[in-house]
């Protein structure tokens, strides 16, 4: 696979939440344990970085259910299957291999398998399938936190931590927190990533229709909050598609020194007659990503309907290649 390599920026201006996002080493903060000399560059946001696409479509169009078990079971019940997801994103280019543990906290698990044992089957398989580096996944809780809900902070951040540890002792090279609907439950899992282990912490939201997040934060504020506390890079995944995360990408770019990571569904869904179809193929998926590149993401990858051929097209257009 090719060596990726530095994305064009577009110029940042100093913005009134903070300084803009030049990639000056002395203004990033590198964690304590870096994989390579690669990753070290794209934490400081001078190399791109390609990650992977959507697991769970991917699994569903194997035609496995949710109904049947948590996908994050596959891991220790159908690994090869997981693990010739991944590769096939390897082959298309991807950088990181994402593990398939988006909800294996202890509270969507409910004692159908350890927090560590589904965590070190994930790692399993993404080694397996020949990744450069592998990111620990850690989703969202399914829970609103008090008093809107029924958890609290405490209790999210036990949680997040009991995933950390585990992803630590997996050996992942990053962590990603992603799909956060909620700054609050970011914030939580963030500072529970910051306070147990010294990889690289990377925080995506999903923003709602308005461009805010579920609870109504703008997105430049919630990116701002995540790098203040120490996120090595943030940004934006799931939501819809590319076109509709282009100014959130923009206005966060203005405000932030660290890289900014997005990874967009295929364009919203429409009912077909084998299920979900995307409204984005490859092609167009690639196009609409271009504009966010332009406004300063350099690590980039796919969500909800991608596929590994949407990523061949990415990592064609992050190394400078015509698709």
């Amino acid at each position: 696979m090719a060596e990726t390599k530095r994305l064009g920026r577009a110029e940042r201006p100093v913005g009134p939440l903070g300084a803009y996002n030049g990639g000056m080493a002395e203004d990033i903060d590198i964690p304590g344990i870096v994989t390579d000399e690669h990753l070290a560059r794209a934490l400081r946001g001078e190399d791109a970085l390609v990650f992977d696409g959507a697991m769970g479509t991917q699994l569903m169009a194997r035609g496995f259910a949710r109904d049947d078990a948590p996908f994050e079971l596959l891991n220790l019940t159908h690994p090869a299957a997981v693990t010739a997801i991944h590769a096939a994103y390897v082959a298309a280019g991807a950088d990181v291999a994402t593990t398939n543990t988006f909800g294996a906290n202890r509270r969507a698990l409910e004692g159908r398998a350890s927090v560590a044992d589904v965590y070190r089957a994930a790692v399993s398989c993404a080694r397996e399938a020949g990744a450069r580096y592998v990111a620990g996944d850690i989703g969202p809780l399914g829970a609103l936190f008090d008093p809107a809900g029924p958890l609290a902070y405490e209790e999210a951040y036990d949680l997040f931590a009991e995933q950390v540890d585990a992803v630590r002792a997996a050996g992942c090279d990053l962590v990603l927190i992603e799909t956060m609907l909620d700054l609050g439950e970011a914030q939580a899992a963030l500072r529970a990533a910051r306070e147990r282990c010294d990889l690289p912490v990377l925080v995506t939201m999903t923003l709602a229709a308005d461009g805010r997040t579920y609870l109504g934060t703008p997105p430049e504020m919630a990116a701002v909050a995540l790098a203040s506390l120490g996120a090595h890079a943030v940004g934006f995944n799931c939501s819809f598609g590319p076109d509709l995360m282009a100014d959130a990408v923009r206005a966060a770019a203005r405000r932030v020194a660290c890289p900014l990571l997005v990874q967009p569904n295929a364009g919203l869904p429409r009912e077909g007659a084998d299920g979900l179809v995307y409204e984005l193929g490859p092609d167009a998926f690639a196009r609409a990503m271009e504009p966010l590149m332009a406004a300063g993401a350099t690590m980039v990858g796919g969500c909800c309907g991608t596929g590994p051929a949407h990523i061949e097209r990415l990592s064609a257009l992050a190394v400078g290649k015509t698709s």
